[in-house]
């Protein structure tokens, strides 16, 4: 999927496994739409839809959500605004995408913190959900580990952006 990008022999293994992350989120969001179409289709034909079905979306929803990060992040497939890209030098446009793995990393680093602080709670106080039970910080573990990938992820974005930025200031 990425073997063309500049470095990525570096990154090789590291790639492979925010790739796979991201297919496993792929799994678990079909998982979900298998549920909901489940309880959908129980509640039409028998009068009886799976219960806890909005629990499971809503865990499943957040874990695929967060694993799909780090991929986005390898690939550069997060928000971008081509307004500004759209008329700036090569330089320029190296400078904004060390700038924004910059910003990727911080905030990475900020989402773990938190996360940890709300599974250490969720931990202690041990929550869970409603109907089914499911200890609400079972969520949390791959979340984390989302996150720890995407941490990585935005390590080597910021190594592939500095080397890029040196690469155009030499040119």
């Amino acid at each position: 999927m990425t073997g063309d990008t500049p470095g990525a022999g570096r990154f090789r293994s590291a790639r492979r496994l925010i790739e796979g992350w991201a297919l496993f989120g792929g799994l678990v969001l079909f998982a979900v739409v298998a549920v909901n179409a489940w309880s959908i289709l129980a509640g039409w034909l028998a009068n009886a839809p799976f219960p806890g079905d909005f629990e499971l979306t809503e865990m499943g929803t957040a874990v695929a959500v967060f694993a799909f990060l780090p991929y986005c992040q390898l690939v550069g497939a997060n928000v971008s605004a081509d307004i500004f890209t759209m008329r700036a030098s090569p330089w320029q446009v190296a400078l904004m995408s060390l700038l924004a793995a910059l910003v990727a990393f911080a905030f990475s680093v900020l989402l773990i913190w938190r996360m940890w602080l709300g599974l250490v709670d969720y931990r202690t106080y041990t929550e869970f959900t409603g109907i089914l039970e499911i200890p609400i910080w079972w969520a949390f573990v791959p979340v984390l580990a989302s996150l720890a990938l995407l941490l990585l992820a935005s390590f080597i974005t910021l190594t592939e952006a500095i080397a890029a930025l040196k690469s155009k200031r030499s040119a």
